[in-house]
């Protein structure tokens, strides 16, 4: 006959005195609190206040922040709620309870003492001789947006939904004065003209925030029509076709999204669906620690148009790294040169076709035909990358910068932003790289 452990869920027992007893020694909320205990108080933006209840520490505040993310509760709500039923919780909060509203508003407005976290706990792991910083390597990924694509319209179907609510609203307005002056269910149609003349505003802005847009697109181009223009009229004799000039209104298929318009459809490659995201950049340490160095958030599906800016950023925070390690997609000949520049060595894969595998699934393709490498760089750094020592540094990428996008979005849950607009953004990137790094530095400790 088996034999169990006696147990009453009505016996009442003491916490213990320290709450950190019942925390393992090597628990990431230990390193939280030691990391953002450096942050400077100038970092955060501490709201002035002449009266009323005493604010939260905003050391306390970001300290809760990183570890709701370290443990993959991301919502202000769930934050909220594990101040009171987790214990790692409990410890970083110091027993305290903030509620949501609040969390939120910190997580907004403190992008600065975010970065300055990030930044203190690289520090910490360079002191500690946990990292070197030599060879990074570089890599881009797609995360979902606050935001449907459903939600997302072209500029020529907003204007033929825009002139549709317009007639609408005007018939809407009319049935509302006849049931005014017949006194026939008043209540009824007030809710449902509220209802258009609020989607018809956001067309209206959608609309204006797409024209402005190409307006500025179109004073950028306006000195290079006007020197092609100039070049044309010089010509004598046959001279082809005339530049065209910039256009001033949105081409009819640009898109833009109702709930967040900074983001926009993408897909991780062609067999992947379109999805509302941003594309997220993280330069992560290739000599053996896996942290992430730095990150940058871009609007574009793109990769090259800021390979260079983000390196280069590193300067002002932990320096330049010796030498960089790039897919094809950061394959750009001003980039490189400008790294190139400034001494830091780019590895750049310059795109070849990719075999099939013997029992593929999918059906067969007609080849097509290689892609004749011309350019001086990218012939120079195929040579390179030929080289069996250079090969095998730059082996490195695949195993350094892609198991911290799958550790990121499987193991801490983070597949989505929680915030809108592109700043924002960047900032919730920060604060997801960061708590990764604090759970890293706390596992390489261990």
């Amino acid at each position: 006959m088996s034999s169990f452990i006696p147990f009453d869920r009505s016996q009442p027992y003491l916490l213990p005195p320290d709450l950190r007893a019942w925390l393992p020694s090597d628990d990431v909320a230990h390193f939280i609190v030691a990391a953002v205990d450096r942050v400077p108080l100038s970092a955060f933006s501490i709201p002035n206040r002449t009266g009323g209840k005493a604010q939260y520490h905003p050391r306390l505040m970001l300290a809760v922040l990183i570890h709701g993310y370290a443990n993959g509760v991301f919502s202000s709500r769930r934050i909220e709620r594990a101040t009171y039923r987790d214990i790692g919780m409990r410890f970083v909060a110091a027993n305290l309870h903030p509620d949501h509203d609040t969390i939120a508003t910190f997580r907004r407005t403190n992008r600065a003492a975010i970065e300055a976290a990030f930044l203190q706990v690289l520090l910490l792991a360079r002191e500690t001789g946990l990292m070197r910083l030599g060879t990074v390597s570089i890599d881009g990924t797609k995360i979902d947006a606050d935001a449907s694509k459903f939600r997302s319209i072209r500029y020529d179907r907003m204007q033929e939904l825009r002139a549709k609510l317009a007639g609408d609203i005007a018939d809407l307005m009319e049935c509302a004065e006849t049931a005014d002056a017949t006194e026939i269910d008043p209540q009824a149609l007030p809710a449902e003209l509220a209802r258009r003349e609020a989607l018809k505003a956001k067309l209206d802005e959608a609309c204006a925030r797409l024209e402005a847009q190409s307006r500025a697109e179109t004073e950028a181009a306006r000195e290079e029509y006007d020197r092609k223009k100039a070049a044309y009229d010089a010509k004598k004799g046959r001279r082809g076709r005339a530049p065209k000039p910039p256009a001033d209104t949105p081409p009819p298929d640009r898109q833009t999204n109702l709930t967040d318009p900074d983001s926009r459809l993408m897909r991780r490659s062609d067999a992947h669906e379109f999805r509302q995201a941003y594309n997220a950049q993280a330069v992560v340490c290739a000599e053996g620690s896996q942290l992430i160095l730095t990150t940058d958030v871009v609007a574009t599906t793109a990769d090259a148009p800021g390979f260079a800016e983000i390196v280069l950023a590193m300067e002002h925070g932990i320096g330049l790294p010796g030498c960089v390690l790039a897919d094809t997609g950061y394959a750009s000949g001003p980039a490189v040169a400008r790294l190139e520049a400034r001494g830091v060595e780019p590895l750049v894969a310059i795109g070849r076709p990719v075999a099939r595998r013997s029992y593929d699934f999918r059906p067969e393709r007609p080849d097509k035909k290689p892609r004749q490498i011309t350019e001086p760089w990218r012939l120079a750094m195929k040579e390179r990358l030929e080289n069996p020592a250079t090969k095998r540094r730059y082996a490195l990428r695949k195993q350094t910068v892609e198991p911290v996008f799958g550790i990121i979005k499987a193991a801490m849950g983070f597949t989505r932003f929680h915030l809108r607009g592109l700043a924002r953004v960047k900032t919730e990137w920060t604060l997801a790289a960061l708590a990764y790094n604090c759970r890293r530095v706390a596992r390489l400790t261990a």
